[in-house]
């Protein structure tokens, strides 16, 4: 992923107004982010817990989501797994995030849900740059660039039923 600035970040989020998108919580740490092994940028709003964003490229630009997810947390013998980047979490690891669809239908209430990685960073777990705590993944006979090609495709699936 190409490097962001906060205005690209502010610009890019379809299921919020821009009112909500220019008061939203952007990381202030952009520069130290490490581009080239995110395929996505994700993270936690700090002064809201049950808030997080992403931002990915698709069609030659930037869409942001904010989420949403539960706070209530599972015990740590039960495990699940992410469904963008099948990586398995014990506890609270993994979370059902739900998102706002785009338009009419956002504004109407409407909205689509994906388990995924409570911390957002899925990229980093399917190149072995963080270790779940469980730790570690499944082993694959996928290359690495499959991984990733499949991480990509099942967040761009998540993303299209937004604008459905």
């Amino acid at each position: 992923m190409k490097s962001l600035t906060e205005q690209d970040i502010r610009n890019s989020f379809i299921n919020c107004s821009k009112g909500e998108a220019k008061r939203l919580a952007v990381p202030r740490d952009l520069d130290e982010h490490p581009w080239e092994d995110l395929d996505f940028l994700g993270w936690r709003d700090p002064g809201a817990p049950d808030r997080s964003y992403l931002v990915t490229e698709r069609d030659g630009g930037l869409v942001g989501v904010a989420l949403r997810f539960p706070a209530a947390r599972r015990g740590f013998l039960h495990r699940s797994m992410c469904s963008v980047c099948l990586t398995t979490h014990p506890g609270g690891g993994v979370s059902l995030m739900t998102a706002r669809k785009a338009g009419a239908a956002g504004r109407e209430g409407n909205s689509v849900g994906v388990y995924m990685c409570t911390d957002l960073a899925c990229s980093l777990y399917v190149r072995g740059k963080k270790v779940p705590e469980s730790g570690g993944r499944f082993e694959e006979s996928l290359t690495l660039e499959e991984q990733i090609t499949r991480t990509t495709g099942n967040l761009s699936a998540f993303v299209d039923k937004l604008y459905a």
